[in-house]
C-alpha cells in the first residue's frame, strides 16, 4: 500500500509527435483519461488551463467558470481530484518572447489575464495551487532581454496573482533551458529567491521535475531534500532523463534505478504527502508504442514507485548509521546496490 496520492495531465497520453515528426497514435478524450486513469490508480488528475477550458482566450471570464463547473462533474463522476491549474503561456502567438517577461506590455497583460483565469478555473475543480512551468521567461538571445528588469517583471506577476486569490498557492516548476535558451528560474534554488522576492512567500513554493534537475546537471534527489528542507516541496513530477539532452520524460527508474531510489527514499522518510501533496508521473509514451498500450508507461511508472517504496521500507538505517560512523561508504554503496538488485 503506497503512502502517496498519485496524479498525471493528460498530456501524459498522447498522439506521439515530436520536433521531428507527426502524430502517430490516436486522440483520446479527457473524459476516457479521466476513467482509466482511476483504474490504473491514479487519485488525481492535473491540468493546463485550456485542458479544462478549450478555447479559452474566446470565452468571456463567466463562460470559462461555467465549462470548467462541467469538468468539475466529469472528474466527481470518475473519482478523481484536480491537482492544479497551468496557464499554458507558451502557445500563444502573444508569448513568443515569454510572458511575464516580454518586453511587450501587451504580451505580459494577456499573459497575466490568462494566469488569473487559471486561478477561476482552480476554484471551480476544487484545488488550490496553480503551477507555473517558466517556459518561455529566459531567451534566446542573451542581449535581447533587461535579465534585473524581467526578473522583476516575473515577481511582480506572481504578486497579482497572490492579490487576485488570497488563498492560492503558486507553485514554479523550474528548468534550466528548453524551449528557450537561458531561463531566470532555472533550479529549486531560484525558486527559493523568487518566493522570497514575493508579496507572500508562504504562498509561493516549488515543483520539482526529476529531468528538469538532470538537465540542469543536478541530482534529483538531492533537490527534492532542498525542498523539503525548505518547507517548500509542494509538488513533485517524477520521471526519468538520458543525460543532460532534450527534455524526455521517460518513465520513472528506467534510466538510473538508484537514483529513482533515492528520490522516493527522501520523499518516504521526510512525509511527504502528509499535507495533500501529490506525486506526478510526468511520463511520456515512447513514441513507438501503439494506440492499445499508450497508457503503459503510466503503469509501468506507477509499479517502479511502489516496487521503490518497497525497497525503502526494508532499508536497514541501523547498518546505514554504522556505515556512517566507520565512513565506510564502500560498504554502504554495495548494500543499497544489492538491495536494489535483489528481491
Amino acid at each position: 500500500m503506497s503512502q502517496f496520492k498519485f496524479s498525471a495531465g493528460p498530456w501524459n497520453v498522447h498522439e506521439g509527435a515530436d520536433a521531428f515528426g507527426p502524430p502517430l497514435r490516436k486522440s483520446i478524450s479527457i473524459e476516457a483519461k479521466m476513467v482509466r486513469y482511476k483504474e490504473i490508480g491514479f487519485n488525481a488528475m492535473q491540468f493546463h488551463d485550456d485542458d479544462a477550458v478549450p478555447d479559452i482566450n474566446d470565452l468571456h471570464e463567466d463562460e470559462i467558470r461555467r465549462v470548467a463547473r462541467h469538468v468539475k462533474v466529469q472528474l466527481d463522476n470518475s473519482g478523481l481530484a484536480a491537482e492544479f491549474v497551468a496557464p499554458r503561456l507558451w502557445m500563444d502567438p502573444r508569448t513568443t518572447d515569454g510572458g511575464y517577461t516580454s518586453n511587450s506590455a501587451e504580451d505580459r497583460a494577456f499573459a497575466t489575464w490568462r494566469s488569473l483565469r487559471s486561478i477561476d478555473i482552480a476554484r471551480e475543480l476544487g484545488c488550490d495551487k496553480i503551477v507555473l512551468w517558466l517556459a518561455r521567461e529566459g531567451t534566446l538571445c542573451a542581449e535581447s532581454k533587461n535579465a534585473v528588469e524581467a526578473i522583476k517583471r516575473l515577481i511582480e506577476a506572481i504578486n497579482q496573482m497572490l492579490a487576485y486569490d488570497r488563498t492560492i498557492k503558486i507553485l514554479i516548476e523550474p528548468k534550466p533551458n528548453e524551449p528557450i535558451d537561458r531561463s531566470f528560474c532555472g533550479t529549486l534554488g531560484h525558486v527559493m529567491g523568487v518566493s522570497a522576492a514575493t508579496a507572500d512567500p508562504s504562498r509561493v513554493g516549488g515543483l520539482l521535475e526529476s529531468a528538469h534537475a538532470i538537465l540542469a546537471g543536478l541530482d534529483p534527489a538531492n533537490e527534492i531534500a532542498f525542498g523539503l528542507a525548505m518547507g517548500k516541496l509542494w509538488g513533485v513530477h517524477l520521471n526519468d532523463q538520458n543525460g543532460m539532452k532534450y527534455d524526455q520524460d521517460k518513465a520513472f527508474g528506467v534510466e538510473n534505478l538508484r537514483q529513482a531510489f533515492n528520490q522516493i527514499r527522501v520523499l518516504v522518510e521526510n512525509g511527504y504527502g502528509k499535507n495533500g501533496e501529490y506525486v506526478g508521473l510526468d511520463v511520456k509514451a515512447m513514441r513507438t508504442q501503439p494506440d492499445e498500450v499508450s497508457y503503459r508507461h503510466l503503469e509501468n511508472s506507477l509499479s517502479i514507485v511502489k516496487s521503490l517504496e518497497e525497497k525503502v521500507a526494508r532499508f536497514d538505517y541501523a547498518f546505514q548509521k554504522q556505515c556512517q560512523e566507520n565512513r565506510d561508504y564502500e560498504a554502504l554503496e554495495h548494500y543499497v546496490m544489492n538491495l536494489l538488485m535483489h528481491d
